[in-house]
């Protein structure tokens, strides 16, 4: 099965036209909360990174069998996540599989995220990812690694991971808001010189899965 699913994923980013997805999840949080993020992502990665990817991304609940037919799934919200037990075996498979799960946090979501994710994952930790990964280094470097787009707390950014046979397969970006820089500009009045940062890392993102 992983075999399969991994030369169905490669099939589907060689071809013409990439598809990514939006996790549509249960627990009552607001799993729609960017809508012009990935639209605003993919169009910047197919001008700078030469991406083919399908102007408008799919929505895709996770216990759902099509989960396996996107290289990349983005995830994002400010509250509760709660992934059934359909739901985590069907995520497990993805990831095990060759798929990439990014969760963003919109602030408000780290202390639910982190329990479904041990669901998925009982027997892996949570690792933060040092600013020397190839995540942060092409095609736009990123020598400190994930940058900071949104103030909340005064922490600073952290990208966490949960490596499967040494790739990284979930991304968990937490005190960053990469999507709020993602959206349109008029959405929260963001410097160019910030929102360039946030799509850099994101078509960063978007480069590793297609390439590692």
């Amino acid at each position: 099965m992983k075999k399969l699913l991994l030369l169905f994923l490669l099939i589907s980013v060689s071809s013409f036209s990439q598809e990514i997805a939006l996790l549509k999840y249960s627990g009552g949080g607001d799993w729609y909360a960017n809508p012009t993020s990935l639209p605003n992502l993919i169009r910047f990665c197919n001008s700078t990174i030469n991406t083919r990817i399908k102007a408008k991304p799919s929505t895709v609940e996770p216990g759902n069998p099509d989960l396996l037919s996107y290289p990349f799934v983005h995830m994002t919200g400010h509250g509760n996540v709660v992934f059934s037990d359909a739901d985590v075996a069907n995520l497990r498979n993805y990831l095990n599989g060759g798929g990439f799960l990014h969760i963003d946090d919109n602030y408000g979501m780290d202390q639910y995220i982190r329990k479904e994710i041990k669901k998925i994952f009982p027997n892996n930790n949570l690792v933060e990812i040092p600013a020397n990964h190839a995540i942060f280094q092409k095609p736009f470097p990123f020598p400190n690694g994930l940058p900071k787009i949104h103030e909340h707390d005064g922490t600073r950014p952290q990208a966490f991971g949960i490596f499967v046979e040494n790739k990284l397969v979930l991304l968990y970006t937490y005190e960053c808001d990469l999507g709020d820089g993602w959206e349109d500009a008029e959405v929260h009045n963001d410097p160019a010189n910030v929102r360039d940062k946030a799509l850099k890392m994101g078509a960063n993102i978007i480069n590793y899965i297609f390439t590692n």
